[in-house]
């Protein structure tokens, strides 16, 4: 495959676009349902949340990616490599605990959004556990069948369609530019019945992803950028997406703040759309449920197919013990395989969960793998030897420390309470 590492020879498109998968993948569930409770349940006031959120994504994912394309192995590679066989097996349960409450989270948020759209149940978790399962398995259809390169076509649609649909209709909702202003610069954590902290840790959580991140540096190994020439426009390509990420999670916490989310369970979204229905009318419900599910499924089909890769690394580094991965031909290993058809499947059972517990584990679960990553980067990008003029620079520095204190200060606030 031709490498990418002129700029003078690149399209726009081809420069943004793993970003824009990485922002398709990261916005689903996460920044749709717990953006928009958040939003419900402590207003404006964590606006802020979703730009710190976004900040931290970009810092960690430019470090990621600057460690590969720097060494040319995948963050999982340098762990094994530098830091320890150890570290990988530690992670293989976390990434399985993930894969499950993700999994789930996902097919929840397809299926209630389709029943919604496609009212064919009575009950409404019934509808949730049949359209969650039908969103898996055509997911899971177009990965096996389609490969990486309809993969991209299918997000770059529904990437469209979720920003421009969910923007539009937080702009029909404004509720002022003073207190838009005021949530975005005075960083407050309203209690919120005491509440308050643990939904702000999990919108920061949820706002682009927490473990999806890792799965960029795979993404751009498909379209071939390597070489430290192409850290100038990973660094374009990841500012684009997450700026798109930002403003995508400000519009769904604005949504969520203009109404009182009062459904419980499978109804929650459904009891969103009808509350957007009074101000919006029909047709702005609608606007949101499009734009809703194509956040959502375009999250799930980005799990499906760049997930098993952290496997089928896991698998090769940590459990077959052999030097090294390759990119080539790694969608038609074995492990990668029996990963997508495990994610794809076994998460269905957490369908019968209630799923505002879902969506909120899933992100608390994941904001958890954030200082870790933050630790590991500070030592792998941290060393000369094996970075160069590439080593992390006195801002990045900062902020990987600030990532580290503040979600500290979080935990210990939390266990005060």
């Amino acid at each position: 495959m031709k490498q990418i590492n002129n700029t003078n020879k690149l399209s726009l498109l081809s420069v943004i676009a793993p970003g824009f998968l990485l922002a398709a993948t990261g916005v689903g569930a996460g920044d749709l349902a717990i953006a928009s409770i958040a939003g419900s349940h402590l207003g404006l006031t964590v606006l802020w949340a979703v730009v710190i959120g976004g900040l931290l994504k970009f810092i960690l994912t430019e470090g990621l990616t600057r460690w590969q394309l720097v060494t040319g192995q995948t963050f999982l590679e340098g762990v094994a490599h530098r830091l320890g066989h150890i570290v990988g097996w530690l992670f293989l349960p976390y990434l399985l605990l993930w894969s499950f409450f993700v999994g789930s989270a996902l097919m929840s948020a397809c299926g209630i959004t389709l029943h919604a759209m496609i009212p064919i149940f009575n009950d409404a978790a019934n509808g949730k556990i049949f359209f969650g399962i039908l969103s898996s398995l055509i997911g899971l259809g177009l990965v096996l069948v389609g490969g990486f390169r309809l993969f991209e076509k299918v997000m770059g649609i529904c990437i469209g369609i979720m920003f421009i649909t969910v923007v539009v209709t937080a702009l029909l909702l404004w509720p002022g530019t003073k207190e838009v202003v005021s949530g975005l610069v005075i960083p407050v954590i309203p209690d919120a019945k005491g509440l308050g902290i643990s939904w702000t840790v999990a919108l920061i959580g949820g706002v682009g992803g927490t473990l999806t991140i890792l799965c960029y540096g795979y993404w751009i190994r498909e379209i071939g950028r390597k070489g430290t020439e192409a850290i100038k426009i990973s660094r374009i390509d990841l500012a684009v997406g997450y700026s798109m990420t930002i403003l995508f999670g400000l519009a769904m916490v604005i949504i969520g703040s203009t109404i009182e989310i009062e459904g419980r369970g499978a109804n929650l979204l459904i009891a969103l759309a009808e509350s957007l229905e009074k101000p919006l009318g029909i047709w702005g419900r609608w606007l949101f449920l499009i734009g809703a599910f194509s956040a959502i499924f375009s999250s799930l089909l980005g799990v499906w197919q760049a997930v098993p890769y952290l496997f089928a690394d896991i698998w090769s580094l940590f459990i077959k013990r052999t030097n090294q991965t390759s990119s080539k031909n790694i969608t038609k290993s074995m492990p990668y395989r029996v990963y997508l058809l495990a994610i794809a499947l076994i998460p269905m059972l957490g369908l019968l969960m209630s799923f505002k517990e879902v969506q909120k584990l899933y992100a608390v679960i994941g904001a958890i793998f954030i200082p870790i990553l933050a630790v590991a980067l500070l030592i792998l990008n941290g060393k000369r030897a094996w970075m160069g003029k590439f080593t992390n620079r006195p801002l990045t520095i900062i902020m990987l420390l600030a990532t580290l204190a503040f979600f500290g200060a979080m935990a210990w606030m939390k266990w005060m309470m």
